[in-house]
Protein backbone atom coordinates (compact mmCIF):
# COMPACT_ATOMS: atom_id res chain seq x y z
CA UNK A 1 0.00 0.00 0.00
CA UNK A 2 2.68 2.49 0.91
CA UNK A 3 4.41 1.97 -2.87
CA UNK A 4 1.16 2.48 -4.23
CA UNK A 5 0.10 5.47 -2.33
CA UNK A 6 3.20 6.68 -2.86
CA UNK A 7 4.36 5.71 -6.57
CA UNK A 8 3.19 9.55 -7.93
CA UNK A 9 5.73 11.33 -5.47
CA UNK A 10 8.52 8.86 -5.95
CA UNK A 11 8.20 9.70 -9.94
CA UNK A 12 8.17 13.17 -9.33
CA UNK A 13 10.79 13.33 -7.42
CA UNK A 14 12.64 11.27 -9.68
CA UNK A 15 11.99 13.57 -12.15
CA UNK A 16 12.78 16.92 -10.75
CA UNK A 17 15.96 15.90 -9.15
CA UNK A 18 17.54 14.47 -12.69
CA UNK A 19 15.97 17.96 -14.29
CA UNK A 20 17.58 19.93 -11.19
CA UNK A 21 20.73 18.05 -12.22
CA UNK A 22 20.61 18.48 -15.90
CA UNK A 23 20.08 22.60 -15.52
CA UNK A 24 22.15 23.38 -13.23
CA UNK A 25 24.48 20.53 -11.94
CA UNK A 26 25.22 19.16 -8.61
CA UNK A 27 24.43 22.64 -6.89
CA UNK A 28 21.65 22.56 -8.15
CA UNK A 29 20.41 19.15 -7.43
CA UNK A 30 20.83 19.83 -3.57
CA UNK A 31 19.18 23.15 -3.78
CA UNK A 32 15.99 21.20 -4.71
CA UNK A 33 16.52 18.18 -2.29
CA UNK A 34 16.96 20.79 0.51
CA UNK A 35 13.86 22.74 -0.76
CA UNK A 36 11.68 19.62 -0.44
CA UNK A 37 12.94 19.00 2.75
CA UNK A 38 11.92 21.94 3.99
CA UNK A 39 9.20 21.91 2.36
CA UNK A 40 7.43 18.55 3.89
CA UNK A 41 8.76 19.35 7.17
CA UNK A 42 6.74 22.84 7.34
CA UNK A 43 3.71 20.97 6.19
CA UNK A 44 3.14 17.82 8.14
CA UNK A 45 0.63 19.43 10.09
CA UNK A 46 -0.77 20.30 7.12
CA UNK A 47 -1.32 16.35 6.09
CA UNK A 48 -2.43 15.33 9.37
CA UNK A 49 -5.31 17.93 9.23
CA UNK A 50 -5.68 17.17 5.50
CA UNK A 51 -6.34 13.58 6.20
CA UNK A 52 -9.11 14.46 9.01
CA UNK A 53 -11.06 16.51 6.31
CA UNK A 54 -9.96 14.11 3.09
CA UNK A 55 -11.70 10.96 4.79
CA UNK A 56 -15.11 12.54 4.59
CA UNK A 57 -14.62 13.22 0.81
CA UNK A 58 -15.71 10.78 -1.67
CA UNK A 59 -13.58 8.63 -3.60
CA UNK A 60 -14.06 11.16 -6.83
CA UNK A 61 -13.03 14.00 -4.38
CA UNK A 62 -10.00 11.86 -3.04
CA UNK A 63 -8.99 11.85 -7.09
CA UNK A 64 -9.32 15.41 -7.56
CA UNK A 65 -7.14 16.47 -4.72
CA UNK A 66 -4.66 14.22 -6.15
CA UNK A 67 -4.53 15.39 -9.16
CA UNK A 68 -6.27 18.40 -10.04
CA UNK A 69 -5.17 19.44 -6.56
CA UNK A 70 -1.77 18.68 -6.67
CA UNK A 71 -1.75 20.94 -10.06
CA UNK A 72 -3.75 24.16 -8.12
CA UNK A 73 -0.77 23.56 -5.26
CA UNK A 74 2.42 23.64 -7.73
CA UNK A 75 1.58 25.44 -10.47
CA UNK A 76 -0.75 27.58 -8.80
CA UNK A 77 0.34 28.69 -5.77
CA UNK A 78 3.93 28.21 -5.83
CA UNK A 79 4.03 29.34 -9.56
CA UNK A 80 1.46 31.66 -10.21
CA UNK A 81 0.00 33.35 -6.84
CA UNK A 82 3.51 34.49 -6.13
CA UNK A 83 3.49 35.93 -9.63
CA UNK A 84 0.40 37.73 -8.96
CA UNK A 85 1.87 39.01 -5.43
CA UNK A 86 4.28 40.73 -7.20
CA UNK A 87 1.91 42.19 -9.77
CA UNK A 88 -0.47 43.60 -7.41
CA UNK A 89 2.19 44.88 -4.37
CA UNK A 90 4.39 46.64 -7.56
CA UNK A 91 1.36 47.67 -9.74
CA UNK A 92 2.52 45.84 -12.53
CA UNK A 93 0.96 43.53 -15.57
CA UNK A 94 1.34 39.89 -15.53
CA UNK A 95 3.53 40.03 -18.14
CA UNK A 96 5.39 42.25 -16.57
CA UNK A 97 6.11 39.75 -13.40
CA UNK A 98 6.94 37.18 -15.52
CA UNK A 99 9.64 38.72 -17.17
CA UNK A 100 10.97 39.83 -14.25
CA UNK A 101 10.76 36.85 -12.52
CA UNK A 102 12.60 35.41 -15.52
CA UNK A 103 15.03 37.67 -16.20
CA UNK A 104 15.73 38.85 -12.65
CA UNK A 105 15.30 36.71 -10.03
CA UNK A 106 16.83 38.40 -7.24
CA UNK A 107 14.88 41.46 -8.07
CA UNK A 108 11.94 39.25 -8.20
CA UNK A 109 12.37 37.73 -5.35
CA UNK A 110 13.07 41.19 -3.26
CA UNK A 111 9.39 42.51 -4.37
CA UNK A 112 7.97 39.21 -2.74
CA UNK A 113 9.67 39.85 0.52
CA UNK A 114 8.62 43.42 0.48
CA UNK A 115 5.10 41.76 0.11
CA UNK A 116 5.28 39.54 2.81
CA UNK A 117 3.78 41.39 5.60
CA UNK A 118 0.48 41.41 3.21
CA UNK A 119 1.15 37.19 3.01
CA UNK A 120 1.71 36.51 6.32
CA UNK A 121 -1.27 38.24 7.62
CA UNK A 122 -3.77 37.09 5.22
CA UNK A 123 -1.90 33.02 5.98
CA UNK A 124 -1.63 33.74 9.33
CA UNK A 125 -5.27 34.82 9.69
CA UNK A 126 -6.74 32.09 7.95
CA UNK A 127 -4.56 29.34 10.22
CA UNK A 128 -5.68 30.98 13.36
CA UNK A 129 -9.19 30.84 12.84
CA UNK A 130 -8.87 26.72 11.89
CA UNK A 131 -6.50 26.35 15.39
CA UNK A 132 -9.28 29.10 17.31
CA UNK A 133 -12.28 27.20 15.60
CA UNK A 134 -10.37 23.23 16.62
CA UNK A 135 -9.59 24.14 20.59
CA UNK A 136 -12.99 26.64 21.34
CA UNK A 137 -14.80 23.11 20.50
CA UNK A 138 -15.32 20.24 22.65
CA UNK A 139 -13.73 17.12 21.62
CA UNK A 140 -14.39 13.22 22.29
CA UNK A 141 -10.65 13.45 24.03
CA UNK A 142 -8.43 16.39 25.03
CA UNK A 143 -4.71 16.06 24.88
CA UNK A 144 -3.40 19.17 26.91
CA UNK A 145 -5.92 18.33 29.01
CA UNK A 146 -5.38 21.32 31.56
CA UNK A 147 -5.62 23.91 28.77
CA UNK A 148 -8.11 22.24 26.62
CA UNK A 149 -11.21 21.69 28.49
CA UNK A 150 -11.68 25.00 29.68
CA UNK A 151 -10.80 26.45 26.30
CA UNK A 152 -13.92 23.96 24.96
CA UNK A 153 -15.82 25.75 28.07
CA UNK A 154 -15.38 28.88 27.31
CA UNK A 155 -15.90 28.17 23.40
CA UNK A 156 -19.41 28.12 23.92
CA UNK A 157 -19.75 32.00 23.65
CA UNK A 158 -20.99 32.34 19.86
CA UNK A 159 -18.36 33.34 17.51
CA UNK A 160 -15.95 33.66 20.29
CA UNK A 161 -12.93 32.40 17.53
CA UNK A 162 -13.94 35.67 15.48
CA UNK A 163 -13.10 37.85 18.19
CA UNK A 164 -9.79 36.48 19.37
CA UNK A 165 -8.78 36.39 16.04
CA UNK A 166 -9.54 39.60 15.19
CA UNK A 167 -8.15 41.17 18.47
CA UNK A 168 -4.92 39.02 17.86
CA UNK A 169 -4.86 40.61 14.28
CA UNK A 170 -5.29 44.20 15.43
CA UNK A 171 -2.41 43.86 18.14
CA UNK A 172 0.17 41.64 15.65
CA UNK A 173 -0.41 44.72 12.41
CA UNK A 174 -0.14 47.62 15.33
CA UNK A 175 3.18 46.11 17.21
CA UNK A 176 4.24 44.26 13.92
CA UNK A 177 3.61 45.37 10.60
CA UNK A 178 6.02 48.45 9.50
CA UNK A 179 2.06 49.35 7.69
CA UNK A 180 -0.41 48.69 10.02
CA UNK A 181 -3.26 49.29 7.36
CA UNK A 182 -2.29 47.12 4.28
CA UNK A 183 -1.35 44.29 6.83
CA UNK A 184 -4.71 44.48 8.67
CA UNK A 185 -6.69 44.57 5.63
CA UNK A 186 -4.76 41.15 4.27
CA UNK A 187 -5.34 39.64 7.52
CA UNK A 188 -9.24 40.55 7.82
CA UNK A 189 -9.62 39.44 4.45
CA UNK A 190 -7.72 36.30 5.59
CA UNK A 191 -10.62 35.61 8.20
CA UNK A 192 -13.57 36.55 5.88
CA UNK A 193 -12.06 33.72 3.74
CA UNK A 194 -12.08 31.09 6.28
CA UNK A 195 -15.52 32.43 6.83
CA UNK A 196 -16.87 32.27 3.46
CA UNK A 197 -15.44 28.43 3.05
CA UNK A 198 -16.96 27.36 5.86
CA UNK A 199 -20.40 29.14 5.51
CA UNK A 200 -20.32 26.89 1.86
CA UNK A 201 -19.00 23.50 3.69
CA UNK A 202 -22.78 24.11 5.40
CA UNK A 203 -25.03 25.40 2.75
CA UNK A 204 -24.01 22.54 0.76
CA UNK A 205 -24.08 19.95 3.66
CA UNK A 206 -27.91 19.16 3.79
CA UNK A 207 -29.57 17.79 0.72
CA UNK A 208 -26.07 17.80 -1.70
CA UNK A 209 -27.28 15.43 -4.93
CA UNK A 210 -30.59 14.18 -3.10
CA UNK A 211 -28.90 12.92 -0.20
CA UNK A 212 -30.75 12.80 2.83
CA UNK A 213 -28.99 15.86 5.07
CA UNK A 214 -29.25 15.50 8.44
CA UNK A 215 -29.05 18.59 10.85
CA UNK A 216 -25.79 20.44 10.86
CA UNK A 217 -23.77 19.54 14.52
CA UNK A 218 -24.45 22.23 16.88
CA UNK A 219 -21.48 24.95 17.51
CA UNK A 220 -18.75 25.74 14.64
CA UNK A 221 -19.03 22.56 12.53
CA UNK A 222 -17.36 23.89 10.23
CA UNK A 223 -16.57 22.72 6.65
CA UNK A 224 -15.26 19.32 7.70
CA UNK A 225 -17.79 18.24 10.02
CA UNK A 226 -20.90 19.98 7.98
CA UNK A 227 -19.71 17.98 4.88
CA UNK A 228 -19.02 14.81 7.46
CA UNK A 229 -22.84 14.34 8.16
CA UNK A 230 -23.69 13.73 4.37
CA UNK A 231 -22.89 9.83 4.93
CA UNK A 232 -20.18 7.46 5.19
CA UNK A 233 -19.81 7.41 1.59
CA UNK A 234 -18.21 10.66 1.32
CA UNK A 235 -18.84 13.56 0.60
CA UNK A 236 -19.90 14.42 -2.84
CA UNK A 237 -21.19 16.74 -5.60
CA UNK A 238 -21.28 20.48 -3.85
CA UNK A 239 -20.09 18.96 -0.17
CA UNK A 240 -17.20 17.64 -1.95
CA UNK A 241 -16.20 20.74 -3.69
CA UNK A 242 -16.47 23.02 -0.65
CA UNK A 243 -13.43 20.16 1.21
CA UNK A 244 -11.95 20.31 -1.75
CA UNK A 245 -11.81 24.26 -1.68
CA UNK A 246 -10.93 24.38 1.99
CA UNK A 247 -8.14 22.19 1.29
CA UNK A 248 -6.99 24.37 -1.40
CA UNK A 249 -7.20 27.49 1.06
CA UNK A 250 -5.45 25.51 3.54
CA UNK A 251 -2.58 24.64 1.66
CA UNK A 252 -2.10 27.99 -0.22
CA UNK A 253 -1.77 29.10 3.75
CA UNK A 254 0.95 26.88 4.45
CA UNK A 255 2.95 27.53 1.21
CA UNK A 256 2.91 31.46 1.12
CA UNK A 257 5.88 31.59 4.23
CA UNK A 258 7.63 28.58 2.54
CA UNK A 259 7.35 30.35 -1.07
CA UNK A 260 8.80 33.71 0.57
CA UNK A 261 11.41 32.13 2.69
CA UNK A 262 12.43 29.55 -0.08
CA UNK A 263 14.16 32.62 -1.83
CA UNK A 264 16.43 32.84 1.33
CA UNK A 265 17.87 29.41 -0.21
CA UNK A 266 17.70 30.08 -3.86
CA UNK A 267 16.52 32.71 -6.58
CA UNK A 268 15.81 30.57 -9.35
CA UNK A 269 12.28 30.33 -9.34
CA UNK A 270 12.49 26.70 -11.71
CA UNK A 271 14.23 25.43 -8.41
CA UNK A 272 12.19 26.37 -6.29
CA UNK A 273 9.38 25.32 -8.08
CA UNK A 274 11.21 22.11 -8.24
CA UNK A 275 11.67 21.85 -4.89
CA UNK A 276 8.53 22.85 -3.25
CA UNK A 277 7.04 20.61 -6.20
CA UNK A 278 8.38 17.57 -4.48
CA UNK A 279 7.30 18.84 -1.28
CA UNK A 280 3.72 19.24 -1.95
CA UNK A 281 3.71 16.02 -3.23
CA UNK A 282 4.45 14.17 -0.44
CA UNK A 283 2.07 15.71 1.56
CA UNK A 284 -0.38 14.83 -0.73
CA UNK A 285 0.28 11.31 -0.81
CA UNK A 286 0.99 11.46 3.01
CA UNK A 287 -2.29 12.74 3.68
CA UNK A 288 -3.85 9.67 1.50
CA UNK A 289 -1.87 7.14 3.76
CA UNK A 290 -2.79 8.58 6.94
CA UNK A 291 -6.53 8.26 5.64
CA UNK A 292 -5.84 4.33 4.34
CA UNK A 293 -4.06 3.73 7.31
CA UNK A 294 -6.34 5.08 9.80
CA UNK A 295 -4.12 6.82 11.37
CA UNK A 296 -5.97 9.66 13.18
CA UNK A 297 -8.27 7.15 14.58
CA UNK A 298 -5.06 4.90 15.89
CA UNK A 299 -3.13 8.09 17.14
CA UNK A 300 -6.09 10.16 18.91
CA UNK A 301 -4.10 13.13 20.12
CA UNK A 302 -2.20 13.36 16.80
CA UNK A 303 -4.93 15.83 15.31
CA UNK A 304 -4.45 17.97 18.77
CA UNK A 305 -0.52 18.27 17.91
CA UNK A 306 -1.38 18.89 14.72
CA UNK A 307 -3.61 21.79 15.13
CA UNK A 308 -1.55 23.27 18.06
CA UNK A 309 1.34 23.34 15.37
CA UNK A 310 -1.22 25.35 13.31
CA UNK A 311 -1.72 27.90 15.94
CA UNK A 312 2.09 27.97 16.68
CA UNK A 313 2.53 28.86 12.76
CA UNK A 314 0.47 31.16 12.97
CA UNK A 315 1.75 33.18 15.87
CA UNK A 316 4.72 32.93 14.57
CA UNK A 317 2.99 34.38 11.11
CA UNK A 318 2.10 37.25 12.39
CA UNK A 319 4.49 38.44 15.38
CA UNK A 320 6.81 37.95 11.94
CA UNK A 321 5.17 40.73 10.10
CA UNK A 322 7.95 42.87 10.21
CA UNK A 323 10.33 40.20 9.17
CA UNK A 324 10.57 36.79 8.00
CA UNK A 325 10.92 33.99 10.94
CA UNK A 326 13.98 31.35 9.87
CA UNK A 327 11.75 28.53 8.21
CA UNK A 328 14.15 26.10 9.95
CA UNK A 329 12.00 27.33 13.24
CA UNK A 330 8.68 26.96 12.11
CA UNK A 331 9.17 23.40 10.91
CA UNK A 332 10.96 22.25 14.19
CA UNK A 333 7.89 23.94 16.01
CA UNK A 334 5.43 22.00 14.00
CA UNK A 335 7.56 18.53 13.87
CA UNK A 336 7.98 18.71 17.44
CA UNK A 337 4.28 19.21 18.39
CA UNK A 338 3.75 16.79 15.77
CA UNK A 339 6.61 14.59 17.63
CA UNK A 340 4.73 14.95 21.07
CA UNK A 341 1.27 13.86 20.27
CA UNK A 342 2.76 10.53 18.70
CA UNK A 343 4.39 9.85 21.96
CA UNK A 344 1.44 10.82 24.02
CA UNK A 345 -0.92 8.75 21.74
CA UNK A 346 0.92 5.75 22.50
CA UNK A 347 1.68 6.00 25.85
CA UNK A 348 -2.35 6.15 25.84
CA UNK A 349 -2.52 3.10 23.34
CA UNK A 350 -0.80 1.11 25.94
CA UNK A 351 -2.48 2.10 28.80
CA UNK A 352 -5.15 1.20 27.28
CA UNK A 353 -4.39 -1.88 26.12
CA UNK A 354 -3.56 -2.86 29.47
CA UNK A 355 -6.89 -1.89 30.99
CA UNK A 356 -10.30 -3.24 31.46
CA UNK A 357 -13.26 -2.80 29.28
CA UNK A 358 -14.38 -0.16 31.93
CA UNK A 359 -11.78 1.75 31.44
CA UNK A 360 -11.49 1.91 27.58
CA UNK A 361 -14.37 4.68 27.43
CA UNK A 362 -13.26 8.42 26.16
CA UNK A 363 -13.91 10.11 29.49
CA UNK A 364 -11.45 8.19 31.50
CA UNK A 365 -9.16 8.23 28.60
CA UNK A 366 -5.66 9.33 30.32
CA UNK A 367 -3.62 12.19 28.65
CA UNK A 368 -0.91 14.90 29.56
CA UNK A 369 -3.59 17.05 31.27
CA UNK A 370 -4.26 13.99 34.10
Amino acid sequence: MTLSTFRWAFGVTGVALLAALFLGGFKALALVSILAVLEISLSFDNAVVNARVIERMSPFWQRMFLTVGILIAVFGMRLAFPLLVVGITARMSPGEAITLALTDAAEYGRRLHEAHPLIAAFGGMFLLMIFLDFIFEEREYAWLAWLERPLAKIGKLDQLSVVVALAVLVAATSLAAPEPGPALAAGVLGVVTYLLVNGLGRLFEAGDDGLPGPPVPSGRAGVAEAAGAVGVAGAVGRAGFALFLYLEVLDASFSFDGVVGAFAISDSLLIIALGLGIGAMYIRSLTIFLVRRGTLDEYVYLEHGAHWAIGALAVIMLAGLGHAVPEIVTGLVGLAFIGLAMVSSTRRNRRVALAGPAERAPATAMDMGD
